[in-house]
């Protein structure tokens, strides 16, 4: 039988192809051990046995002990990977995992299913990718026989690029499928078979009841930034294309936070899956630098431009919260500065791609967006993100500034907060675990002073029913009505109608009365 992956050996070690016969070498300098490549061939690995191999991850008390710390000196080498995959990581330029790829790839390279709870921008995706890619072998299935679903689809286009990159065959096939584009293109490559399909839920829903795409071969799964999928209201989608998928799978969920809602996914698709917990106390990158500025609704724009021309920004990145805010500050803005752009849900996916290209190649300088976009970008030299509105969703702001900072690099995040703001500042500090720094620029006054003139007495006069003063009580009587005898008030003679200064009332009301709604 040819296997479509690869199945896990015993240990940490992974089958190599046969031409490949020396080993690879890691690349520390002190070191001469080479890794051990024991070459199973298919008969062997039918036998694989996923009992107990002594590894301290399959402890089910697993979840609770804390992350391992990263070693510096690790390299991707050290993980046993197979030659192909070396040279495509290597040319990529990866030489040390992240703190998430150093965790999720051993457990996922043996099988298991795994949580991997982490902040955006830290390596997530190679992640899931590269053991799915050292288990993978050509095959002469039509496929898929791997699926990530993404929230959005600049997320999906990028990952299906990262795949590409490190394919570790030419004969490897990813295909992303998203709305927002032809679909002639996408029915063409899913015709012809593939090996690993990226897309929105949504799309690949589509595909599904047209009959394009079949998911019966599928070995394993992913979910990619679950909460935000969950978000937007995709559960439903997400849950009938992995039922869709064959139970004998491997599942692995990358997610910022992991939610009462994403448990019961847990538990429903996943089978005792290791959870790494890698997202720190301070839910923001400690290089980000993070300040704020308070201003007035009508000198926000007047302030970008001062924050520009402060910052030099080798790219930057501007987050409004609605689409059309962001279609009116991109006319202004495209009169101040040169390379500037705009991109939200409203425009048409192939304007998208043309926009998302030139930003990451530099084209375009600054780019204005929505929070739809918040997830679906990475850019390299991305330097900047500035808040030109505070998101309303807090967790919105951690999504947002992970733009910049990414992978251990240096950023700077600046906000815009109406003087009405502050409690909504606040809570993003709470959030994050950390206080934000008031910025200013000299010589703008970003927010005109609030005047405080002296104090008036202001009389405030009521003339509703509470004001009506009870009439006097006769002496000796109490409120309950019980009290002394007292003597009869005398009867007081009828007043003479040519002394009554006061009009005789209309039907014999004496007052008038309002109703008490108004």
């Amino acid at each position: 039988m040819e296997y479509v992956l690869i199945p896990p050996t015993n240990g940490d070690d992974w089958t190599v192809p046969e031409a490949d016969s020396e080993p690879v070498p890691s690349e520390e300098p002190d070191s001469d051990q080479p890794v051990d490549e024991n070459a199973h061939s298919d008969e062997d690995a039918s036998d694989f046995d996923d009992d107990d191999d002594g590894d301290p991850s399959d402890d089910p008390d697993h979840e609770a002990s804390p992350p391992p710390e990263t070693d510096p000196a690790m390299v991707f080498a050290d993980l046993g990977l197979m030659r192909p995959l070396m040279d495509s990581i290597n040319q990529a330029g990866y030489t040390h995992p992240t703190p998430i790829q150093e965790a999720v790839i051993p457990p996922a390279l043996r099988g298991k299913d795994v949580i991997g709870q982490a902040q955006t921008g830290t390596g997530k995706t190679a992640a899931f990718l590269i053991p799915f890619l050292n288990r993978w072998r050509p095959h002469t299935l039509k496929g898929p026989i791997g699926v990530v679903m993404t929230p959005t689809r600049e997320l999906a286009l990028q990952i299906a690029t990262e795949a590409e990159r490190l394919a570790p065959s030419s004969k490897f096939r990813c295909i992303p499928v998203y709305g927002g584009t032809g679909m002639q293109s996408q029915l063409n490559g899913l015709a012809r078979g593939c090996d690993l399909v990226v897309g929105t839920p949504g799309r690949m829903l589509d595909h599904l009841q047209r009959g394009s795409m079949s998911l019966s071969q599928v070995r394993y799964a992913v979910l990619d930034e679950a909460d935000r999928m969950l978000d937007i209201g995709f559960r439903d989608d997400i849950e009938r294309i992995l039922k869709r998928c064959p139970t004998e799978r491997q599942t692995l969920l990358m997610s910022a936070t992991v939610p009462e809602s994403i448990k019961r996914l847990v538990n429903r698709y996943m089978k005792d899956p290791v959870h790494l917990h890698m997202t720190p106390n301070t839910l923001t990158v400690d290089k980000i630098r993070q300040s704020y500025f308070t201003v007035d609704p009508d000198r926000k724009f007047e302030l970008l431009k001062r924050v520009i021309e402060r910052e030099k920004p080798r790219q930057c990145l501007i987050f409004v919260e609605r689409k059309r805010w962001a279609d009116n500050l991109y006319r202004d803005l495209k009169r101040a500065v040169p390379k500037a752009a705009v991109i939200h849900g409203d425009l048409p996916q192939s304007q998208r791609e043309k926009i998302m290209a030139a930003f990451r190649t530099g084209e375009i300088k600054y780019l204005i967006a929505t929070d739809v976009m918040s997830r679906g970008i990475d850019v390299v030299d991305l330097s900047h993100v500035v808040n030109f509105d505070l998101p309303m969703d807090i967790e919105n702001y951690v999504h947002r500034i992970g733009r910049t900072g990414r992978i251990g690099k240096d950023g700077i995040a600046i906000s815009f907060a109406l003087p009405e703001q502050g409690g909504l500042l606040t809570d993003i500090e709470m959030m994050i675990n950390r206080l934000i720094e008031a910025d200013q620029i000299e010589g703008f006054e970003a927010a005109a002073p609030r005047a405080k003139g002296p104090y008036r007495e202001v009389k405030v006069v009521f003339s509703g029913l509470d004001a009506v003063k009870p009439p006097p009580k006769p002496d000796g009587q109490e409120d309950d009505g019980w009290g002394a005898d007292a003597a009869p008030a005398a009867p007081t003679a009828p007043p003479i109608e040519g002394n009554d200064p006061v009009k005789k009332p209309v039907f014999g009301r004496r007052n008038k009365k309002y109703s008490q709604r108004l």
